[in-house]
């Protein structure tokens, strides 16, 4: 159901306390902290509903309630303002960044750093290595009329296989020219230059053929070929946690940090993260070991080529639209420094 204009209200005040001051929020807090026109017994029924709903919890320990996930989803969806940062702000950052600027291992690595500085979390950026490896063969085995399994195999031994569901039936013949295809426009291109060209061009005298291509196709060899692409994952800011309420718990901090420095893992999660500014909270994270956290990414590019992703990891409790705006300006700075200076980006992907 739609939240009333007075329900919305009152429960962006509560996150807006929340992430402030880590402490539970009681209606006599709101009353006498924001402007809401109500009366405190009205707010503790609002509050009530809210909470029936699922938009609020109410700890054992206190009075007062704290923002669920669905709360915080509401939040980032329709709530959150573009923040704005300080000409400071932004001076620093483009400084910082530049002092880099002919290496985007670097640049990128710095970037997590001024990212992990300015938001008081753990911050990360994954780079591509220079990989070299070029495509060898590509096939499509059959399953059955609707499932395949395509594969991948690079020069070097690397193979790298991904089940494919067809929205309709396809026959072994059907598969056969399309890998035979795909391997012809693919073989001797290195995995990121395979990343960047358009499979559909590669067969538009075929319409059907294309169709599947653009629908089931592409996403599987696209992830297939970021799996097999070897990248580097920098984090910065790992003790930053030890300063947050919800890390004051040894074990969780502990826990936490065993997460992250499980790099193998945590970087096969980025790489299956959808591009552009993502955000996931708490069970929203498909890995199990994130459901008490929120992570926020972003894709840059150098010379319109998409290759890799900055971002944090956090409590659910965080400065939402502040880290938002922060990472959006640092990957369009990641950009525009290597757009204008000629940088070697292309050298590195």
């Amino acid at each position: 159901m739609d939240l009333s204009e007075r329900k919305l209200k009152i429960l962006q005040a509560i996150i807006a306390d929340f992430i402030r001051t880590a402490e539970p929020v009681g209606s006599r807090t709101l009353s006498k902290n924001y402007d809401l026109g109500i009366s405190p017994a009205t707010i503790r029924n609002e509050m009530s509903d809210l909470e029936e709903l699922g938009y609020l919890t109410h700890p054992h320990t206190s009075s007062g309630r704290v923002p669920s996930e669905k709360a915080y989803r509401l939040y980032v969806n329709q709530m959150m303002n573009k923040h704005e940062l300080t000409i400071e702000q932004k001076s620093s950052i483009a400084a910082q960044l530049h002092e880099n600027v002919n290496e985007l291992e670097k640049m990128v690595q710095q970037a997590a750093h001024v990212l992990s500085e300015i938001t008081n979390l753990t911050a990360f950026a994954m780079t591509p290595r220079k990989d070299q490896d070029t495509l060898k063969y590509i096939n499509l085995l059959p399953v059955d009329d609707f499932t395949a399994v395509l594969m991948l195999v690079s020069e070097s031994g690397k193979v790298s296989n991904k089940a494919i569901r067809f929205d309709r039936a396809v026959s072994d013949e059907t598969l056969r020219i399309l890998a035979k295809t795909m391997t012809y426009n693919y073989r001797g291109k290195t995995l990121s230059e395979a990343l960047t060209q358009d499979i559909i061009e590669d067969v538009q005298s075929d319409a059907e053929a294309m169709g599947m291509l653009e629908r089931n196709i592409k996403p599987s060899f696209v992830k297939t070929l970021e799996d097999m692409l070897n990248v580097n994952l920098y984090m910065d800011g790992l003790t930053n946690i030890f300063s947050l309420p919800e890390y004051n718990d040894l074990d969780k901090a502990r826990m936490f940090l065993e997460m992250v420095n499980k790099k193998e893992d945590f970087t096969k999660t980025l790489i299956n993260r959808e591009n552009g500014v993502i955000i996931t909270i708490g069970n929203e994270n498909q890995d199990e070991s994130l459901s008490d956290c929120s992570v926020i990414t972003a894709t840059y590019h150098v010379n319109g080529k998409q290759l890799g992703k900055i971002g944090v990891i956090g409590p659910t409790r965080m400065q939402y639209d502040e880290v938002t705006s922060v990472i959006e300006y640092l990957t369009d700075n990641i950009s525009k420094a290597f757009m204008i200076t000629g940088g070697n980006g292309d050298d590195e992907g």
